[in-house]
């Protein structure tokens, strides 16, 4: 893989707009009206939200991640998509790069809602 250009600059002011949080995914689900999209169930410590990922033709079993800690995109619009709603955005490595994706997670277990950054 050749890396690609790194983007314009932003300020420090831009970066501190996202909310990434950590959660842990309790359920992946299909998304009846979908190819590409499967439903995570997370929980954020104080609260469960539902994220939908594209994720279900990237993995041979969507519910291996089931259990695992990730990081999350916790500030965006809440979003319809295939007649579901989704209320963030699963933070992965390499799907923007067309190599297989992977999660971005701790590499211990942390308090769910931890933030990043």
């Amino acid at each position: 893989m050749i890396p690609a250009p790194i983007k314009e600059l932003i300020t420090f002011e831009d970066f501190a707009k996202l909310d990434i949080r950590v959660g842990t995914i309790t359920l992946v689900s299909e998304v009846a009206k979908s190819n590409k999209l499967m439903k995570l169930t997370v929980d954020f410590g104080d609260h469960t939200r539902s994220i939908l990922s594209g994720i279900k033709q990237e993995r041979a079993d969507p519910k291996e991640i089931e259990g695992k800690q990730a990081l999350f995109v916790v500030n965006l619009p809440e979003r319809k998509m295939a007649g579901e709603l989704s209320q963030g955005m699963l933070f992965d490595i390499g799907y923007e790069d067309k190599i297989n994706p992977c999660l971005a997670m701790p590499e211990n277990k942390i308090p769910n809602g931890s933030r990043a950054g």
